[in-house]
């Protein structure tokens, strides 16, 4: 059972994608193209999906084994039957890591994962991101210099034992930072070991750039509510992002205010309604959606999480998800022996992950083919030695 799609607010999805299935229509009809305006060769924004699917199996069959195509689970369908290896920020992480033999890699994803693996792989690997508009709405959130300028703030004041914690959903600086500083990088399927680690180095622990993950998290380690601190990267630094200075001294965790605008949309009265209309549901979230949604699901986890409690469950379950409805409709394809549907019943795409069209892929493997490199993905010498070490640890942290 694949859940109908309806228009929601979600910028930059084109309103066939929301009615229709999440349908691939040309480029240039697609808001995000016409409201970003990337740049693509002209003779690339009128294609439809079929001739795109042709032409970027023809392209991969030319470049052979010198490329690999990563695709993440929140990519349309028209994306990931390309992708050699699919799965979430960690998995992809870890694969990236661990590959010596591919000149190329083309990672349909967003911003922070294509910088990720280029810190990751070795020098002569290239990391191509067909979209550079392709980013985060929530990395967005935690600006390096606003990062800094709390983590000074804090320091002024005395608030010592901190170490910092940065969702992988950031940017290398942010994470080049916290390797500088002894702190670590997380992902959702990691997040409860990763706090621990800092917790056996410190007493407190500046998370970010989630707030409802870092808080999730934590309270499931055992710490209350009122051990943690909301920093709101709003208020002026010097008011300590909105809290005082005793608050803080008290608090083991310090949240940066950020968030998923995506997971943000589920909510309680979504999950009552799952269970009035289906008695034996079995409710399974993200952990960035807020805790009282998290609360109230029987199960949350991270989107491989997800994916195994779908597989997993037996024949004729019914399963109410709240994530982003590419992995949602993906599950209740694969497993029709179930009942797979979406929490929220007016939803659209992860908008970001949405500008990864056909057309872009298609495009940068064509010049790939031809010899030619665009869109590649390269961090600096010294952000990524101290972005390395701090994702290094993440990998080693299960």
């Amino acid at each position: 059972m694949v859940t109908a799609i309806s228009r929601a607010d979600g910028a930059g999805i084109p309103d066939a994608a929301c009615e229709a299935g999440i349908a691939t229509v040309p480029l240039v009809e697609e808001r995000s193209f016409r409201q970003w305006q990337v740049e693509i060769p002209a003779r690339y924004r009128g294609v439809g999906i079929e001739d795109l699917t042709a032409r970027i199996r023809a392209a991969r069959s030319a470049i052979g084994s010198r490329a690999v195509v990563l695709g993440h689970h929140y990519q349309r369908e028209d994306i990931i039957q390309f992708a050699d290896v699919r799965g979430d920020s960690f998995k992809l992480a870890q694969w990236a890591a661990e590959q010596r033999g591919v000149e190329f890699i083309v990672f349909c994803g967003v911003h922070f994962m294509a910088e990720s693996a280029d810190i990751l792989t070795a020098p002569e690997q290239q990391v191509i991101l067909p979209n550079q508009a392709a980013g985060c709405s929530m990395a967005d959130m935690a600006q390096p210099n606003d990062v800094l300028k709390a983590w000074d703030a804090l320091q002024r004041e005395g608030i010592d034992g901190i170490v910092p914690v940065t969702y992988i959903n950031s940017a290398a600086a942010l994470k080049a930072f916290v390797g500088r500083n002894g702190g670590i990088v997380c992902t959702s399927s990691n997040a409860g070991a990763v706090i621990e680690w800092a917790f056996q180095r410190g007493k407190r622990v500046f998370f970010f750039p989630d707030q409802h993950l870092g808080r999730n998290t934590a309270l499931k380690l055992g710490i209350p509510d009122d051990e943690m601190a909301l920093w709101d990267y709003d208020w002026p630094f010097d008011d300590l992002g909105g809290n005082r200075v005793e608050q803080l001294r008290r608090s083991r965790v310090i949240l940066w205010q950020g968030h998923c605008n995506v997971h943000a949309r589920f909510s309680v009265e979504q999950i009552a309604r799952a269970r009035r209309d289906y008695p034996n549901v079995r409710v399974v979230v993200h952990p960035e959606c807020t805790r009282e949604v998290v609360a109230a699901a029987d199960a949350s986890g991270s989107t491989e999480f997800i994916a195994r409690q779908v597989a997993e469950a037996p024949a004729g379950s019914v399963l109410a998800i709240g994530t982003e409805i590419n992995l949602v409709n993906r599950l209740a394809n694969e497993h029709p022996d179930k009942t797979v549907f979406c929490l929220d019943p007016i939803f659209c795409p992860c908008s970001t992950m949405y500008r990864v069209h056909p057309a872009y892929l298609c495009w940068v493997l064509e010049e790939l083919a031809e010899g030619r490199v665009v869109n590649r993905i390269h961090v600096d010498g010294e952000t990524a030695h101290w972005a390395r070490i701090a994702l290094e640890r993440m990998l080693q942290v299960r």
